[in-house]
């Protein structure tokens, strides 16, 4: 069979089932291996960058997903690099197969040749222009190998064009995939933490997105139950542990916190770091204030993670799962023994701070305060919704305010941030979960960067919600110009001599995501978000087709954040709850 056809069938049996992509002279091979071949489903992307989101929102929403984007070396290969950013940032696995030149002439400036390994491997854990047809399987293999072993993410495969075309001995039906390697913690090492964790007198548990990507929550809930420990999801782990558990204490940072989680981490003595790796936006740039008072264990599957930020009291590396095993497992044998402390007091002071420390979200006002959309998509929207976003004011807003039940039901680009990911992951997270309630998050810039992507969903039938708040401003630029005295380049605004009903809002999104061949719903009065997040839901059942509901905010709000970047230092700009009906759909009741 063509080098080609065998790549096709090493996908299958390595577990693929979709691809995303855009055909190109110089992988169109591959797609006609593709197509004789079967078994592996294809969406048509309409941006190349599209098909490397879409193929990360893939994987990130079931256990062993692993998103495959393709097209050609060049142009396509280099829109993809941002794609391979973002899942190398998160440690999220996808394979990126580019077409490239014939061999003999990818030196001499052939036509959209382009050294795209070179490019690819400072965001990639692999990447390899494969000049040997019979090479083909074996780069495969490792490829998968590479993914899913120690700290997961992005591979590159560039295959020229004959190396494709060319025919190889390989039998697909003996082709077996490599053992995956993960490091495990050892019972020593286990005993250690947990020594420290109990001799502590208020600890917490750090909960990252290396628990997700392990499949271990479940395991993380009954370690911190049976140890009374309380949790603080970081963004990328959020849903490990249900927002309304007892022993979830908020999230902690400079601008994804909740203003119980930072009050709750400030007054712990003992920090217990799983699958994390202290992203600046959580612990914040003053170390001395995340660090002070408090002693560390930094448990990751990644050996180099430890002491990359700070020098942790305790390191152990090791997969996620296999330390949670073995923790449960001591845990377990210390309650047995009477030798577990007994935690009520520390847990009932963060379940204090939860029910006292809480943020305004009713508010009545015309144009809409961001903060009453939030407030009514915890109403319309259950525990069982799959949240994607990527950056901006409208991502932070929603994780201070949104709830979050389960593992993979965030789905946040949360190191690289790219604008336009969310339309596209938003489109693979809907592919790999059709009969999920998918809800997108957007400001209206990063809507706009890769809208052209909604037209995937209407060709498609990939049905799904998506909340756009519009204050047509770059919002997060613009309150991060406010220390520079500046307002500089951060405004969208126009007349659209189009649509003057509109006002000053310049780009009228219902028209263009008609106009791609999907729904959309403008509301002005916060009264009408709630009758329109259910018809948006109906719609998208009823079309097949994402659903847009835009929702036209006042211009300006500053969102809660630090000024100085110190988790003891965020200003409150707009106003705090102080009575019960302020914060209606808060996880616990106001205590006024």
């Amino acid at each position: 069979m063509t080098a080609a056809r065998a790549a096709v069938e090493i996908l299958k049996r390595e577990g693929v089932t979709h691809a995303f992509g855009v055909p190109g002279a110089a992988i169109n091979p591959f797609y006609k291996a593709l197509k004789e071949g079967g078994g592996v489903d294809h969406t048509l992307a309409r941006h190349v960058e599209g098909a490397s989101h879409m193929a990360e929102g893939y994987t990130r929403t079931h256990p062993g997903n692993i998103g495959v984007c393709i097209g050609t070396s060049g142009p396509a290969g280099t829109d993809m690099i941002t794609g391979l950013y973002s899942a190398i940032g998160d440690s999220i696995p996808i394979l990126c197969i580019t077409g490239q030149a014939p061999t003999s002439v990818i030196h001499k400036e052939d036509f959209q040749a382009v050294d795209i390994a070179s490019i690819a491997k400072p965001v990639t854990k692999m990447a390899v222009t494969v000049l040997e047809a019979a090479q083909v399987p074996g780069v495969f293999q490792q490829a998968f190998h590479l993914m899913r072993s120690g700290r997961p993410g992005p591979v590159l495969i560039d295959l020229p064009i004959d190396v494709q075309l060319t025919e190889i001995e390989f039998d697909p039906e003996t082709y077996q995939p490599l053992p995956v390697y993960k490091p495990a913690a050892s019972r020593a090492q286990v005993e250690k933490a947990i020594g420290m964790l109990v001799n502590s007198e208020r600890p917490l548990i750090v909960a990252g997105g290396g628990i997700i990507n392990a499949d271990a929550s479940e395991l993380l809930v009954e370690f911190a139950e049976l140890t009374g420990t309380p949790v603080i999801p970081t963004l990328m782990g959020w849903g490990i542990i249900p927002d309304d558990h007892e022993l979830n204490a908020g999230m902690v940072g400079l601008q994804t916190s909740h203003r119980y989680g930072n009050a709750t981490f400030l007054e712990s003595d003992f920090v217990l770091g799983i699958g994390n790796r202290w992203a600046n936006r959580h612990t914040g740039y003053k170390l001395d204030v995340y660090r002070e008072g408090r002693k560390f264990v930094h448990v990751d599957v990644e050996p180099t993670q430890i002491g990359k930020i700070f020098a942790p009291d305790y390191g152990i590396a090791s997969d996620a799962k296999a330390a949670l095993e073995l923790f449960v497992e001591v845990a377990k044998e210390l309650k047995a023994a009477g030798e577990l402390p007994d935690r009520g007091a520390w847990i009932a002071r963060g379940q204090e701070h939860k029910s006292t420390l809480l943020r305004r979200t009713h508010f009545d006002d015309i144009p809409i305060k961001p903060q009453r959309v939030y407030e009514e998509m915890n109403k319309a929207f259950g525990p069982e919704t799959r949240y994607v976003s990527t950056i901006g004011l409208s991502q932070i807003a929603g994780a201070q305010m949104l709830h979050v039940y389960k593992p993979r039901h965030w789905i946040n680009c949360g190191q690289a941030g790219p604008l336009g990911w969310t339309i596209p992951a938003a489109l693979g997270v809907a592919t790999a979960d059709p009969d999920a309630q998918v809800v997108a998050l957007s400001g209206d810039y990063d809507f706009q960067f890769m809208i052209e992507e909604l037209a995937v969903g209407a060709q498609h039938r990939i049905p799904y919600v998506h909340v756009l708040v519009n204050n047509s401003y770059l919002g997060l630029i613009r309150q991060a110009q406010i220390g520079l005295d500046i307002n500089f380049q951060v405004n969208l605004e126009f007349e659209n001599i189009n649509a003057p009903e509109l006002g000053v809002y310049g780009v009228d999104h219902v028209k263009v995501a008609e106009g791609l061949g999907c729904k959309a719903i403008r509301v002005t009065d916060p009264a009408d978000l709630g009758a329109a997040f259910e018809e948006a839901k109906k719609l998208a059942q009823e079309y097949r087709v994402p659903v847009v509901v835009e929702a036209i905010l006042e211009r300006i709000t500053n969102i809660s954040m630090s000024r100085t970047a110190d988790i003891s230092d965020v200003t409150e700009f707009e106003e705090i709850a102080t009575e019960p009906w302020h914060a209606p759909s808060s996880i616990k009741t106001l205590k006024a």
